[in-house]
């Protein structure tokens, strides 16, 4: 039997990376399978393209929720209303975990619609609008198992079982672009280094990201430092590390979401933070090195050989706080030491390798 299944997982970017798992699995659970995914359109770029994902639906809920007595954010909401309930689907997946997709999950008027526990979710009234609540396990704990619980539950095959991968569509022209920039520099490690994130508490020190960068450089003369960024703040602190860096560090240009995923699937070494950029570089099996303050890094970071942590060594780390008066300290607590080791043991690995999967 074919099913046609709806997943709800609107936002943020680096949950949506985490998330895609899912597809893989769905696939290989129940060949055959249509899955439609619900996303907000900022992010709607990073799924265009997936092979495993029938349609995409398109929302906009900042606007709505800005608008919501406009007749034009009506008649949108109706459109997508419509959209859910002509695919006739056979189950639909809140991996999100709140109100809106709660309630998006409502619209769809699917009779079996799964989401989490009361316990797991981020806004308790979601489960009204949810008639399946999954209680996670405790092997549940990676955000990325989360959603695969959710998912697995009805096809009865538990996702521990399978071997799953991900990947994120790039155009030829986006790849072409790629190579063509990675051309132009020396033929040695490319590293890129993604200082920002939307929360103060997950980004490191600026002096911290330039003393790495010089260290990279004296232990890999011939290394190559990029510096991706997005918005005009991150710029700025972009060039004032690469300035500091010196020697082989440059900003990489502006670039869209699959433009910058093309990059990181040519280089040797991604570093950031909590953040969709890192997330999107190890979902294209690019090594990563992250770090982690008010968020855990078993939780929320990549996993594999390919990928090393780093976690504040301070006992209140994995707070989830967005302000703290211990800011400082906790950015402090990440040593540039910690940082270098942890880039060292992955760029040792892949001189190695005489084969870098993209």
């Amino acid at each position: 039997m074919s099913f046609r299944v709806l997943i709800v997982k609107m936002s943020a970017l680096g949950d949506i990376v985490h998330a895609l798992p899912v597809l893989d699995y769905l696939h290989q659970a129940s060949p055959g399978i249509e899955v439609d995914w619900v996303v907000e359109e900022s992010f709607r770029e990073i799924l265009e393209g997936n092979p495993l994902i029938s349609q995409s639906h398109i929302v906009r809920t900042k606007v709505w929720r800005k608008h919501l007595f406009s007749l034009s954010v009506w008649n949108e909401i109706s459109v997508v209303k419509t959209a859910l309930q002509n695919r006739k689907y056979d189950f639909v997946f809140d991996i999100q975990g709140n109100i809106k997709s709660g309630v998006v999950s409502w619209l769809s008027d699917c009779k079996r619609r799964y989401g989490f526990a009361k316990a797991d979710v981020r806004e308790s009234l979601n489960t009204r609008f949810i008639n399946n609540c999954i209680p996670l396990r405790r092997q549940d704990y990676h955000i990325s198992d989360r959603a695969l619980r959710v998912i697995s539950v009805p096809f009865g095959k538990d996702y521990t079982e399978f071997s799953l991968h991900t990947d994120i569509s790039t155009s030829l022209e986006d790849d072409l672009n790629a190579e063509t920039f990675i051309a132009t520099l020396s033929d040695s490690f490319v590293i890129v280094i993604h200082h920002g994130t939307t929360w103060k508490t997950k980004l490191w020190y600026e002096e911290g990201w330039v003393e790495l960068g010089k260290r990279l450089l004296k232990s890999y003369p011939d290394a190559n430092i990029l510096l991706s960024w997005g918005g005009e703040e991150e710029h700025k602190t972009a060039q004032s590390i690469a300035e500091g860096i010196k020697g082989n560090a440059r900003l990489l240009p502006e670039l869209s979401l699959k433009g910058l995923t093309a990059i990181y699937k040519k280089v040797d070494l991604v570093i950031g933070g909590d953040t969709g950029p890192l997330h999107i570089a190890a979902a294209v099996g690019t090594p990563t090195v992250s770090l982690y303050r008010a968020t855990d890094g078993k939780r929320n970071g990549p996993r594999g050989d390919l990928a090393r942590i780093v976690q504040s060594p301070l006992p209140c780390t994995k707070c989830l706080n967005k302000e703290c008066k211990r800011d400082s300290e906790c950015k402090e607590s990440i040593t540039v030491d910690m940082m270098q080791q942890a880039c060292d043991e992955l760029l040792a690995f892949n001189g190695d390798s005489s084969d870098k999967t993209n």
